[in-house]
């Protein structure tokens, strides 16, 4: 806890079995207090290991739910746990739970309701071996969103994230896709709804094991990504109704 507030870290995990463990062990316990592990019909030995290393969280999908799907089991079940504020690490062990400490101090005491790890601040992500035509869609996607959302964030597409509860009660993310454009939604949900969001940076490693999405998928969340910023805009506008913004 930090300032009485009850810190819950959340992991999305599938196919995990060969990083979960280097990812938990960063995970701060002098604040964290409590971890959830969604497992999402992985086709390795994740949950094994999950309970090797005593999480006494771990929610099992008997069919995989998609990325989306599998961060709402995620989010659902930490408020059901009473956390004030929510930890979301991707257990591929490509951001250090490290940086918990930070991101959590940021609102526990009420400095932002959300705080994203950026690995575009600073030189992390190309230094980190991010492949260079990711950082490119990476730069141009979040010109494209900063410019129809009016924001000024680093980059949209990190998957370490921290969440106030009262944000998470706000936005409706149920209702958001299963699919990996849910985490732009979210993030469309949450400015829409007036809230500000801090970032600060952070390292990141690509590597073998870390997770990764194919060039047709890639595709598909690039145009579904500037299809959320052209329908948050139009909204902004009144000229259609979402229930993304309802």
């Amino acid at each position: 806890m930090i300032n009485g507030k009850k810190i819950v870290v959340v992991m999305p995990a599938y196919n995990a079995e060969k990083t979960l463990e280097q990812t938990y062990n960063e995970i701060p316990f002098d604040i964290v207090d409590d971890v959830i592990l969604t497992d999402d019909f992985s086709k390795d030995q994740t949950v094994q290991k999950a309970r090797e290393l005593g999480i006494r969280e771990v929610i099992i999908h008997q069919k995989n739910k998609g990325y989306g799907g599998n961060q709402k089991s995620c989010y659902n079940r930490a408020l059901e746990l009473g956390a004030d504020i929510v930890v979301m690490v991707h257990p591929d062990y490509q951001y250090t739970p490290l940086l918990i400490h930070s991101m959590a101090y940021m609102l526990a005491n009420n400095v932002y309701p959300v705080a994203l790890a950026s690995r575009i601040l600073g030189k992390g992500a190309l230094r980190g071996g991010m492949p260079l035509i990711k950082y490119i869609s990476n730069r141009f996607l979040t010109f494209f969103e900063n410019l129809l959302l009016n924001q000024k964030l680093s980059e949209y597409h990190t998957g370490f994230r921290a969440f106030s509860a009262d944000v998470l009660r706000r936005i409706n993310y149920n209702v958001n896709s299963d699919d990996f454009i849910f985490d732009n939604e979210m993030l469309a949900q949450i400015f829409y709804s007036g809230y500000e969001i801090g970032e600060m940076t952070c390292p990141t490693k690509y590597f073998k094991e870390a997770s990764s999405i194919n060039l047709r998928r890639s595709t598909k969340y690039g145009f579904g990504v500037l299809g959320v910023a052209v329908k948050y805009r139009l909204c902004k506008w009144g000229l259609m109704k979402s229930r993304l913004f309802s």
